[in-house]
């Protein structure tokens, strides 16, 4: 047993690569999409078509600035798993297994979804 291993695991100490932050971060924005996300849409829809006054009333809630951010979040939720995702597809079929390539494919899925998200962003504004 190797003598200079620790003793306590200080999490705040822990530097993790990136490949392991998307990795992360596909898990949780997978479980916010289920959660909130799938209830909220539903909710949403069903006002959206039950009627005239559900519809005004829908309307009015997507214009107030709190719901556009939420909603950018949740896009954000849906853009980051959906690159996460189709980069796990790839690993899972053995294109860019090397380090260089798991590292730069991360920095990949950052860049669309901020950048795909910050476009919905401006749409909706």
């Amino acid at each position: 047993m190797p003598k200079n291993r620790p003793r306590y695991l200080n999490l705040k100490e822990i530097k993790q690569p990136i490949p392991a932050i998307i990795s992360i971060l596909h898990r949780v924005s997978g479980v916010l999409l289920f959660f909130p996300g799938i209830p909220i849409l539903l909710y949403s829809l069903e006002m959206f078509l039950g009627s005239l006054q559900g519809y005004t009333e829908i309307r009015f809630i997507f214009e107030l600035p709190q719901i556009k951010f939420s909603l950018i979040a949740l896009f954000w939720f849906f853009t980051h798993h959906l690159c996460a995702g189709i980069r796990h597809l790839a690993l899972d079929l053995n294109y860019g297994l090397r380090l260089e390539y798991a590292r730069n494919s991360s920095k990949m899925v950052l860049v669309v979804g901020f950048f795909i998200t910050l476009f919905f962003g401006v749409m909706i504004w």
